[in-house]
C-alpha cells in the first residue's frame, strides 16, 4: 500500500478512493489540491483535517495546493447544507480569501526550492476572465444534466430528504464550476488529485469526468470522513453553537486549547490520531498509558498541547497551560497577578464582576471589601464567619481577618479574585 494511503488508513483518516489512486501516488511525485471556500475571515477547527491531509502529502513527499474558492465562494456549496447560502458581496469575500490565504500560509511549507513546496490559488483568477456563454459551450456540453441529478447531495436537496425542497440554478452550478477548477488546475499546474470530505465525492468525480471527457486525461479522488464526536454529535461547536476559529483573535488560544483538553476519553483516542503528526508507537504508548490511569488525562494533555502549539505556536500554547493551571489551582498568586485582562476573564468567564473605586479597594480591611465594598458577601459578620472558618482566599491565595489589598494584588493592575470555598468566585475590578 501507499505510504501516504497507509498513514491516513491508521489514522482513520480514509474514507474512498478512485481505483488506481495509490498506483499514481507510488509512480511519481503527484500534485494534488484541497479547495476551502472563504465563507468567514478565518477557518475554524472544522478545516484542520483537510489541512492536516494537505500537511502529511507533503510529507510523504508529494506537491500540496491549497486552493481558496473567490468563485465557488460567491455561489455556495449545496454539499450537506439543508438551505442555500447567503452570498456575499464581493468586497467581503475578497477580504475573506486574503485571511484565508494568509492562514494556510501557516500550515504548510511554501518556501524552499523543492519541488514538491506547496503552492496557493484562488480560482476567481480564472474564472474571472470567463463569460458565461463561454462555460456553457466549452464546460457544460460536456456533463449531462442526468449526471449532475445523480449526485447525493442534488437529489437529497430535489427530494427535501436535506430539509428543503429544491435547489436554486446558482447551486446546481457548483458542482460543474467546482469540476472546472480541477480540470484548470489538471491542464495549467499538473494537479491529478483532489481531496477533500467524504460529502465532497460528488463534487470531485465530477472534476475527474471533465478532465477525462474534455482533456481526454485521467485524474483521481481520495476523501476523508467527516469527523463528528464519539457520540455522533457535531465535532468543533461549543455547546452555545459557536465555531472554535484559527484566528486567535475570534478564538483565542486558551480557549482553543481547552476545547481539547476537554475531549472524552473515547474521543481524544481518536482525535489524538487525527489532529497531531505524533507517530503510531508514540500514539499506542499513551493510549495505554491513559487507559491504565484515565484520572491522570495524559491522552488529553498530550492532544491539546500538540494541536495548540501546531495552531498557534509554543509561547500561546505555554500561556494557555498557565491559564489552565490557575484555573485548576496548581499555581501562585504571583502567576495569577501577572496575567492580562484578556485572560484573566477568560479563565473566569460567567463570574460575578462589580467596579469598585480603587481607594474602596486598596488599603481597606478585607472584612470590609467582602461585604460594604463589593458585596460579595451579605454582611460583615458572614465576612468574619468566613475569614475565620479560613473559606476565604484572594487571589487563590488563604487570607485572614487583617488582610488589607495593596497595588501588587491587583492583576492587570485593576482586578481582585475573591473566592468563598472552592467555586464560589467573585471578582473586583478597581477603578
Amino acid at each position: 500500500m501507499n505510504s501516504f494511503i497507509e498513514e491516513l488508513k491508521w489514522r482513520g483518516l480514509f474514507a474512498d478512493m478512485m481505483p488506481g489512486t495509490d498506483e499514481q501516488l507510488d509512480k511519481e511525485m503527484t500534485t494534488a489540491y484541497i479547495g476551502f471556500d472563504p465563507t468567514a475571515d478565518s477557518l475554524h477547527i472544522g478545516s484542520l483535517i483537510q489541512i492536516k491531509i494537505l500537511a502529511h502529502f507533503q510529507q510523504h513527499g508529494h506537491k500540496p495546493i491549497a486552493l481558496v474558492g473567490g468563485a465557488t465562494g460567491m455561489i455556495g456549496d449545496p454539499s450537506g447544507k439543508s438551505a442555500e447560502r447567503n452570498l456575499l458581496d464581493e468586497e467581503t469575500l475578497l477580504h475573506y480569501v486574503d485571511c484565508l490565504q494568509n492562514q494556510l500560509s501557516r500550515f504548510l511549507n511554501f518556501e524552499g526550492n523543492e519541488s514538491n513546496k506547496a503552492e496557493l490559488v484562488n480560482n476567481y483568477d480564472w474564472m474571472k476572465k470567463i463569460s458565461f456563454l463561454d462555460f456553457a459551450k466549452n464546460v457544460g456540453k460536456n456533463i449531462t444534466v442526468n449526471y449532475m441529478m445523480a449526485k447525493d447531495s442534488v437529489k437529497k436537496r430535489l427530494s427535501g430528504e436535506a430539509g428543503v425542497d429544491g435547489m436554486s440554478f446558482t447551486e446546481f452550478t457548483y458542482q460543474l464550476i467546482q469540476g472546472y477548477d480541477f480540470l484548470h488546475l489538471y491542464q495549467n499546474n499538473g494537479v491529478k488529485l483532489q481531496m477533500g470530505g467524504s460529502d465532497q465525492w460528488g463534487n470531485i468525480t465530477t472534476g475527474t469526468e471533465l478532465i477525462r471527457r474534455k482533456a481526454q486525461g485521467e485524474a483521481f479522488a481520495l476523501t476523508v470522513p467527516l469527523i463528528t464526536k464519539a457520540d455522533g454529535s457535531k465535532f468543533g461547536k461549543s455547546e452555545s453553537g459557536e465555531n472554535y476559529w484559527l484566528d486567535k483573535k475570534k478564538t483565542s488560544p486558551y480557549k482553543f486549547y481547552q476545547f481539547w483538553l476537554n475531549a472524552t476519553d473515547s474521543d481524544a483516542e481518536r482525535f489524538i490520531k487525527f489532529y497531531t503528526f505524533l507517530p503510531k508507537e508514540e500514539i499506542d504508548t499513551l493510549i495505554a498509558e491513559h487507559q491504565t490511569a484515565p484520572h491522570e488525562r495524559k491522552l488529553q494533555k498530550k492532544l491539546a498541547e500538540e494541536v495548540t502549539v501546531w495552531v498557534h505556536g509554543r509561547e500561546e500554547y505555554e500561556r494557555a497551560l498557565k491559564a489552565s493551571e490557575i484555573l485548576f489551582g496548581k499555581s501562585t498568586a504571583e502567576d495569577l497577578v501577572s496575567l492580562d485582562e484578556e485572560i484573566f476573564l477568560e479563565i473566569f468567564e460567567g463570574v460575578p464582576q462589580k467596579d469598585v473605586v480603587k481607594t474602596d479597594v486598596l488599603g481597606v480591611n478585607i472584612v470590609e471589601l467582602l461585604s460594604d465594598k463589593s458585596g460579595f458577601l451579605k454582611s460583615k459578620s458572614e465576612a468574619t464567619r468566613e475569614l475565620k472558618g479560613n473559606a476565604i482566599s484572594v487571589n487563590k491565595e488563604k487570607v485572614n481577618e487583617v488582610y488589607t489589598a495593596n497595588e501588587n494584588d491587583l492583576i492587570d493592575g485593576k482586578f481582585l479574585l475573591l473566592q468563598k470555598g472552592k467555586k464560589n468566585y467573585f471578582i473586583v475590578k478597581a477603578i
